[in-house]
This record gives structure tokens, C-alpha cells and sequence, in this order.
């Protein structure tokens, strides 16, 4: 069950943090600039280090939602980095995906979180059946993990129980984003994606364990 009130405490420390934008602006450039680099994962300096990498990668998906204003690629990329996935195109390709389409409905976090799964379990051979199931399984594992720490999947429940007290549908109108930038949304809501990121990062790492 998901305790709204540490979740509350987490999106004011959020809302007050004093951000390092210059650091992030440069790392986020240098990716749009050059891509994401290439890793040869190493599978016991991954589990020996697993809490330091799920800070990690839970920081950094809170730093791009604040750069970027998007969930999702927020979500996506900090796991991508972090384990050396995909490319920036997909990225890009998560650009309409915040609150899926800016209907409200599916949180970015989970969306992002997704892909990120998809591109480390998943496989290019539409064929491969094993590895469709595997995804769905971990898949299923995050979804149930989310809800179950956030409380909803879903914006309009996350933003009233969680974030802002009410849903502000920031997709509506430029009245409406207008007014979520001023609460601050981009620096509360980067709490769906740090945990939408460390969520998927605990799942690749567990798949090696």
C-alpha cells in the first residue's frame, strides 16, 4: 500500500531542492550531441553496487524530467544511460507520451519505465517468443510494484492523492501548463519518474542475478 504521506514529504523535498542546472543542461546536450554510449555490462560490479546504481539512475530520471518537462523520456532515458540501451531516437519517439498523449491517463513513469524494460529484456526477432514472455513478466512485476508504491498507474489519481491535492491537467490548455509550472509540477512530478526509473532498473537488475 503506498504511503502518501513520505511520498508527499519526497515531492516537497523535490520542490525545494536546489538544482544543479548548468551539470544537467551539459549531460543532457551531450547526449543529444553524441548518443548514448555503448557499455559492456559487468554483472557483479552491477549487483555489488546495486544501491549505488539505483540512486543513480533515480536522480538522474528526476534531473531530465526537470530539463526535459517529460515524464516518460525522462523515465526511459535515465535507465537507457545508465545500462548503455537504444538510442536517442528512442527517446525522441517517447515524446508524446506523458500522461499518455496528455489524456490523463497512463503516468509517464510507467510508460517510460516500459521501454526501458522492452529494450533490455526484449528482442529484435519478432520470433522470439521466450523473450516477449520474459518482457511481459517483468512487465507485469513493474506494474503491480508501481501501484503498489505510488498507489495509481494513473495521472489524475497520482497528481490528486500524491502531488498537488487536484488534478491540474497540464496538457489541457497553455492556461493549465502555465499554472502547473508554477507549483512547480516539473520538479514534483520528477518523483514518478525516479521511481519509475529505479523500479525498471531494480527489475534488469534482478534479471541478473
Amino acid at each position: 500500500m503506498a504511503d502518501c504521506a513520505a511520498l508527499r514529504a519526497r515531492v516537497q523535498e523535490l520542490a525545494e531542492r536546489e538544482w544543479d542546472i548548468p551539470i544537467i543542461e551539459a549531460r543532457v546536450r551531450k547526449l543529444a550531441a553524441e548518443g548514448l554510449p555503448r557499455k559492456q555490462l559487468d554483472r557483479v560490479k552491477i549487483l555489488a553496487d546495486r544501491g549505488q546504481v539505483l540512486d543513480r539512475v533515480q536522480r538522474r530520471a528526476e534531473e531530465y524530467n526537470l530539463i526535459g518537462r517529460n515524464c516518460a523520456k525522462s523515465t526511459a532515458l535515465a535507465v537507457m544511460e545508465e545500462f548503455g540501451l537504444g538510442t536517442m531516437e528512442i527517446v525522441k519517439a517517447l515524446s508524446p507520451f506523458p500522461g499518455f498523449g496528455g489524456t490523463g491517463w497512463m503516468c509517464g513513469g510507467v510508460t517510460g519505465g516500459l521501454i526501458a524494460l522492452g529494450l533490455f529484456l526484449g528482442s529484435e526477432d519478432m520470433l522470439d517468443y521466450e523473450a516477449v514472455a520474459r518482457t511481459i513478466a517483468a512487465a507485469r512485476r513493474f506494474m503491480v510494484r508501481f501501484e503498489e508504491q505510488v498507489g495509481s498507474v494513473l495521472c489524475p489519481g497520482i497528481q490528486e492523492d500524491v502531488v498537488f491535492g487536484r488534478y491540474m491537467d497540464p496538457a489541457a490548455s497553455p492556461e493549465n501548463m502555465d499554472a502547473f509550472a508554477r507549483a512547480k509540477g516539473f520538479e514534483k512530478c520528477g518523483l514518478l519518474p525516479g521511481i519509475g526509473a529505479r523500479l525498471a532498473a531494480e527489475l534488469v537488475i534482478e534479471s541478473m542475478e
